[in-house]
């Protein structure tokens, strides 16, 4: 059975390897945003991939191995210990989202301290924290209105 996967890229492959894997006749979808860039002498219009140095491919799980045909693809993105699944539902969503002609100037950014964010998942399931740090090993998240701190170790 065919799923989306998250491929990761060497940096600024993204576009590059999306080709590629297309040209090997491996379905993958690798959002574009455009952005205009500076040079000291001119500005440029380019298009950049939303999530740098990912691209989703559609594959059946006994063919993933086929993506690294590409010289840019690094490695799978993986979730809990299994390669990363991302549901038709939600690429749909990235595509409909990256045609509406009313969307513009599109950012992507990562947490930061201090980010009110609310969790999708685990015993704490609906409650709003806020991020207090941020490093490679974990996240330290203050749940107030448990009135407690979650410190979440990152695989």
């Amino acid at each position: 059975m065919k799923n989306w996967y998250v491929v990761y890229t060497k940096p600024k492959w993204g576009k590059k390897v999306a080709e590629q894997l297309n040209n090997y006749g491996i379905e993958c979808y690798c959002p574009l945003i455009t952005q205009v860039r500076q040079w000291s002498d001119r500005k440029k219009k380019v298009e950049v991939p939303l999530f740098n140095s990912y691209v989703f491919v559609y594959i059946d799980e006994m063919e993933r191995s086929n993506v690294f045909q590409s010289s840019g693809a690094v490695r799978y993105l993986f979730w809990l210990g299994k390669p990363a699944i991302v549901r038709e539902d939600e690429i749909k969503v990235i595509k409909k989202w990256m045609n509406n002609p009313d969307v513009s100037d599109v950012t992507l950014e990562a947490y930061k301290i201090g980010d009110l964010i609310e969790l999708e998942s685990g015993p704490f399931t609906s409650q709003k924290a806020v991020i207090q740090e941020i490093n490679k090993t974990h996240y330290v998240l203050v749940l107030e209105s448990l009135g407690c701190v979650l410190k979440m170790k990152i695989k």
